[in-house]
This record gives structure tokens, sequence and C-alpha cells, in this order.
């Protein structure tokens, strides 16, 4: 359930000490590029808390971190148990691991430091263990089995991101919203399938079995749906769900134009510029989609702070 996407990118020198190139290379194994994942979807709670507080806030920065330290154990894992796998990727085979320059029992020593330090993390904040614990099953179960299974690999993976956005309810204790909940699984859904369909284009079949049950037509079909109901779903929580009082309906009508932008600019990507889909490399190295993110953030914002402090307006 862990991102398919190639560790970070670490700049080594030639030159540089023997552990300096060991710690440069564990800090690859946990792929702090891959860390705005949790960044951006376990606060994504915030929108439907009734009040910010600083007691609330600093909860919810936690539970980044507990899932930061979370998705960095099963990167690591994932890595060990792919490494033979991973050697005939255009891109994987440079992971540290599947390169050989982490040998395979430093590998599994700096997977159990990583554990001890999550178990210290849910240890402080027990009321955030339950959504952590089913993330590290379901990735158990993941890298036994499901990822092989066609379709079912991408609703796992998915899964994985709602498991992050649950952590940020329970952190704060506020009520879920199932629009918003459907709208996330849905883009979830939308970015995997962007991915699987670069695997295919460009990767052996042989690496990632559940491609055999995947074709180009389907994919563009399964993206062209997942789109759909992302944008559907968005919208009708903007409407009904979100804690925009008067405001909902406007602020619906405002985001259309983004939203719509934003999902013909991955499917540009994909479909045309044949990009292989990954949602923190589209985020960060996008420009154009990175402006529209902004623009629409900075519109939502907005419109929360108009319903939350209508005397503003008065």
């Amino acid at each position: 359930m862990s991102s398919s996407s190639s560790s970070s990118a670490v700049l080594q020198l030639p030159g540089d000490p023997p552990r300096v190139r060991l710690a440069t290379d564990l800090l690859a194994l946990i792929r702090p590029a891959q860390w705005p994942k949790n960044i951006l979807v376990v606060p994504l709670a915030l929108i439907d808390a009734p009040a910010w507080h600083l007691a609330g806030l600093a909860r919810l920065a936690w539970a980044v971190a507990v899932f930061v330290v979370a998705s960095a154990l099963v990167y690591v894992v994932n890595d060990i148990a792919d490494r033979h796998r991973d050697r005939g990727h255009p891109r994987k085979r440079d992971r540290p691991v599947a390169s050989g320059r982490v040998p395979v029992p430093v590998a599994w020593g700096f997977a159990g430091a990583v554990g001890t330090g999550l178990a210290a993390l849910l240890a402080l904040h027990p009321t955030l263990a339950w959504p952590v614990l089913v993330y590290l099953a379901l990735n158990v179960a993941y890298s036994a089995k499901l990822k092989h299974l066609p379709l079912l690999d991408v609703f796992v993976v998915s899964a994985g991101f709602l498991l992050r956005m649950a952590l940020g309810y329970v952190a704060l204790d506020v009520r879920y919203s199932g629009w918003l909940l459907v709208s996330v699984f849905t883009l979830c859904l939308l970015l995997s399938l962007g991915k699987r369909r670069y695997e295919l284009v460009v990767a052996s079949r042989s690496h990632r079995p559940s491609l055999s049950g995947y074709s180009l037509p389907l994919i563009d079909n399964l993206l062209l749906l997942n789109a759909g109901l992302t944008g559907m779903a968005f919208l009708l929580y903007m409407r009904d769900e979100a804690p925009l009082g008067s405001h909902g309906p406007l602020a619906m009508l405002a985001s259309v134009p983004f939203a719509l932008f934003g999902l013909f600019r991955y499917l540009q990507g994909v479909l045309v510029r044949q990009s292989e889909g990954d949602p923190v490399r589209a985020l960060l190295r996008d420009r154009v989609l990175v402006v529209n993110s902004l623009l629409w953030g900075v519109l939502l914002a907005g419109f929360l702070v108009a319903a939350r402090y209508p005397e503003l307006l008065s």
C-alpha cells in the first residue's frame, strides 16, 4: 500500500565517507519526498472542525508525525520484501536495498528502530492507535497478497489515505463528512490508476503481477470514471456538508472551474504527457497545478473565514 514511486533522489558525492553514504541511503529508505501526503491528507479534518484551538492543532500535528513514522516503517519493510522484484524495474532498481547499498540485516535493524519510535509516539497518545494499526495490518495483507490482485490493489492503496483522514478526525474528535471521504477515496483511486498506467507503459508486467489484469483501454476508462466521481462528490460535499453555512452554494459554484481544471490537468499529464501520475511529484513539480491549487485554497479559506466569522462582513 506504500507509494509505488521510487524513493526520493538523494545526492551522494563519490568521496562521501561510508557512514555518510549509509545515513543518506537510510534516509532515502523512509522516502521524505512522500511525507507531504501525510501533511496534506491528515489535516483535512480541519475543514470540518467547528473551531480551531491550540490543543487540537497540537494533537493534529502529533497525528501527522505518527503517520509519517508509520508510513516510513511500511516503506522500509516493503523495500526489503520487494528487493528482488524491484531489481527488474527501471527506477526502483536504484533503491538502497534493491541496489545492495543497504544490506538486508541493516535494513531490518533500521525497520526495528522506526517501529520502536512509532510505538513510543502511540504510547503517548493511545487514542490515535486504531487508524495506524489498521493501516499497518492492511499493509501486511497488501504486501503478502493483495497487491497482486488487479483492481483490489488500487482500492487498498486508496484505503490507506482514508485511514490518514480518519486519524485527523480522531485527533480533532470531530464528525466525519461522508462526501468528503468519498471524494478523497475516488481521487486516490484516480491517482493510483495513473500510476498503474505509467507502469503498464514503461515497466515489465513481471515487476507487478497485478498489471496482467489491466489494459490501457481499461485504465483510461477508469480514469475518466473516477475523475467524474471525484468532482461530483467534492461539489456535493461543498453544497451539503461543508461548514460554510449560507456560503455553501456560492462556494460550490466558485470551486467548479478550479476542480475541473485540476482534474483536466492531471489527466492531461497522464494521458498526453505520459507522466508517471505520482501525486507528490505532480503537486510539487507542475507549476500550473500548483498555482491552480493555491488559488483554489485561498478561495476556500476565504469562504471558511466568512462562514465562521460573519462579523467580518458586517
